[in-house]
């Protein structure tokens, strides 16, 4: 007999949690476990981060989901272990080893270590794995990987913002390389990790990765899911912070009522703004976030507004544990 299904009353909730996403889960696995323990009725992440690996993962709810492709273009920060001498058929600890090579580990000096990261800096090509969700004809990647199909995939453009190489050994005590690396959007860190394992003449898979920073948002602010569980709802909503906190790149502007209520019908105001492609923009009475844009030639153009509710909701403060929202049977 089927055990009896749990009634959730979900309820609104706008901001953003930042987790430390335990190895194991999916960036949606970790995303509807969290949702669920806020009873938030809508919520989305910020870009995936493969089950084998941990580490920063914003979680946007409510209002703050409008912003959460700002984080989805961010140059994004990893600690990675590659073991050295062998590569596999996923570029990580998952595949089955394809080829060994012995590692000259005296030939691994911090010059040449140097010399590759160099190699691997700036503007790069890089070979998406199959052992990826990219689609072809509507179908993933891995899933033809899985049938043994090999898809022919062009090459990208990637940007490797700063990236340090350096010789160590990864858990089981085996010669690796330690990468520290900053990215641009679709890097691939276990093409990365192989490509300088072949750089190195010796071939490597990763054995280890972690992000530690997406647009500014780093470790420091987040809260693993086990320390979630453990709380009671006042608690786990006291890590939401507000939407506004994916816009710290964002010009601050700040609207009279007039012009406040034009913007969030969708009109564009002038003033004696400089031209930015990034606004942040703000009521003055009640000090709120109303929504995006840019300015130009003198005019505040809207991109992404804040619905009046969504607005009166934030103001009203975060939820109290013994709000009201809609009935869902999990």
């Amino acid at each position: 007999m089927n055990a009896p299904r749990t009634r959730v009353q979900r309820r609104p909730v706008h901001g953003v949690l930042l987790l430390d996403k335990p190895l194991g889960f999916s960036s949606n696995d970790a995303l509807q476990k969290v949702k669920w323990l806020l009873r938030a009725e809508k919520a989305g992440h910020t870009g995936t981060l493969d089950p084998l690996a941990s580490g920063v993962l914003p979680l946007c709810f409510g209002a703050a989901t409008k912003f959460s492709q700002l984080q989805l273009e961010a140059a994004k920060t990893y600690i990675a272990i590659a073991r050295l001498g062998a590569t596999t058929t996923t570029a990580d600890a998952e595949g089955e080893v394809v080829r060994e090579r012995p590692v000259d580990l005296a030939a691994m000096t911090p010059e040449r270590l140097q010399a590759v990261a160099r190699q691997f800096s700036g503007p790069i090509l890089q070979v998406p794995p199959m052992h990826s969700a990219l689609k072809k004809d509507g179908k993933a990647l891995y899933e033809y990987a899985r049938e043994g199909i090999e898809i022919e995939r062009p090459a990208r453009a990637v940007t490797i913002h700063a990236l340090d190489v350096s010789l160590t050994e990864d858990a089981d005590g085996c010669a690796a390389v330690k990468l520290v690396v900053t990215c641009s959007k679709g890097t691939y860190i276990r093409t990365l990790g192989e490509d300088i394992g072949e750089a190195l003449g010796c071939g490597a898979h990763l054995r280890f990765l972690r992000r530690t920073d997406t647009g500014g948002l780093g470790l420091e602010g987040c809260v693993t899911l086990e320390a979630l569980e453990a709380m009671d709802e006042e608690q786990r909503l006291l890590h939401v912070q507000p939407p506004q906190m994916l816009l710290h790149e964002h010009t601050p502007v700040t609207l009279t009522e007039y012009d406040a209520g034009r913007f969030l019908s969708g009109m564009r105001r002038r003033g004696d703004w400089p031209d930015a492609t990034a606004v942040a923009v703000y009521g003055v009475q009640p000090h709120a976030l109303l929504g995006v844009g840019h300015v130009l030639g003198g005019e505040l153009i809207p991109d992404r507004l804040l619905s009046p509710l969504e607005i009166q909701q934030i103001l009203e403060g975060t939820p109290r544990p013994t709000d009201r929202g809609i009935l869902e049977t999990l």
